[in-house]
């Protein structure tokens, strides 16, 4: 029996990868990083695999080889790389590790020495964003660094990569400047000699929508978990996390008893409260207070009052509802259920936030289609 749990439908990971892979001619990285978005990084992975995708990406090293650990033996990448890490453990292991700088590729040349291999190397040109990667100015120095590592035989240069700013927004002007900086920047790894296996720059949105940026591999992730990137959009993808709970206690309570902390909602008339045993600490945004859509006895009703460290609150009115009953904070939205994008709108973030929010230590989660 269990009280509150996150339900993960891996058969919906492999729908989702299979769609995914079958519109592109490219080869997929299946994005698995942050425990698989909140959904289990290992049994995601696996059945990413299962379903085409011939690679993974991660952000951490620990992340890359708790997947080793796990038996994965595909091309996993790690793209998030501090200072003074254990690099040679992840060039041991065949883990591809990004660098962005002259200094990040030194520390895997040193890594590759001590690990007494070649480092796979993806290079990360900065076209846009402003974040990971390469300045343009930065961008031949780096090649060049590239360039002579990999004649030493310390590194493998296996991929060139970058990464989108606004591919959610289709049709945005900064797209085609970014791929056309993109362009310039493998040119340029072409003119040193370099001749990676992957050119990658598409994250989910330009996998659904933008061809002309797949060059050798995608790199989805949300999408992958059946969540659309683009807004209004579904893509035939199908969400694969439900998060649910049962109610602990049912009350009767009169007209203008306050709720929950402070009191920020007051019952109309006399009403049914309903316990439900999720709370900030479980995923549900704090900021879900008086707005997060709950499923429960047939109707999608709001939270009373502020969300808890372990519990929310629902107001039922006149409703039967019990302890036992299963409230349903998220879903599909096949059955009724308010969606990861119901809550996202609700609280004003994006669905990425909510589903990578749930599954932690003491929600149990659990799967269909292993």
């Amino acid at each position: 029996m269990w009280q509150a749990e996150v339900r993960v439908d891996l058969d919906a990971i492999r729908e989702n990868v299979a769609r995914l892979r079958a519109g592109t001619s490219a080869e997929l990285m299946a994005v698995v990083k942050a425990d698989g978005y909140g959904h289990g990084m290992l049994p995601v992975a696996r059945a990413a695999l299962d379903a085409g995708a011939t690679a993974l990406g991660v952000c951490t090293l620990d992340e890359a080889l708790t997947l080793r650990r796990g038996g994965v033996t595909a091309p996993v990448l790690a793209w998030l790389l501090a200072p003074g890490l254990p690099l040679h453990e992840g060039v041991s292991a065949g883990v591809d590790l990004a660098a962005a700088s002259t200094d990040q590729l030194d520390e895997l040349v040193v890594a590759a020495q001590r690990a007494g291999r070649p480092a796979r190397v993806h290079l990360k040109i900065d076209t846009g964003l402003s974040r990971g990667g390469a300045t343009v100015p930065d961008w031949p120095a780096l090649l060049d660094a590239a360039a002579k590592a990999q004649a030493d035989g310390t590194v493998e240069v296996v991929g060139v990569w970058s990464h989108f700013a606004y591919a959610d927004a289709p049709g945005h002007p900064t797209i085609d400047r970014q791929l056309a900086v993109f362009v310039e920047g493998v040119a340029l790894a072409e003119r040193v000699g370099l001749r990676p296996r992957w050119r990658h720059l598409a994250n989910s949105a330009a996998t659904l929508t933008r061809p002309d940026t797949h060059f050798d591999l995608v790199r989805p992730g949300i999408a992958i978990y059946g969540l659309s990137p683009v807004e209004g959009e579904r893509f035939g993808l199908r969400p694969a996390m439900s998060a649910r709970a049962r109610v602990t206690l049912t009350k009767r309570v009169p007209a203008g008893s306050g709720v929950s902390y402070g009191h920020t909602y007051l019952t109309e008339r006399e009403t049914t409260l309903a316990v439900v045993p999720v709370g900030y600490a479980d995923g549900v945004p704090r900021h879900a207070s008086n707005v997060g859509p709950v499923h429960l006895a047939g109707r999608v009703r709001t939270v009373a009052g502020r969300v808890c460290m372990d519990q929310i609150v629902l107001d039922c009115g006149d409703d039967p509802v019990a302890p036992g009953d299963v409230a349903t904070l998220f879903g599909s939205g096949a059955e009724g259920e308010p969606t990861a994008d119901d809550w996202a709108a609700a609280v004003g973030t994006i669905n990425y936030e909510i589903v990578a929010r749930f599954g932690g230590v003491r929600v149990s989660r659990a799967y269909d289609g292993e």
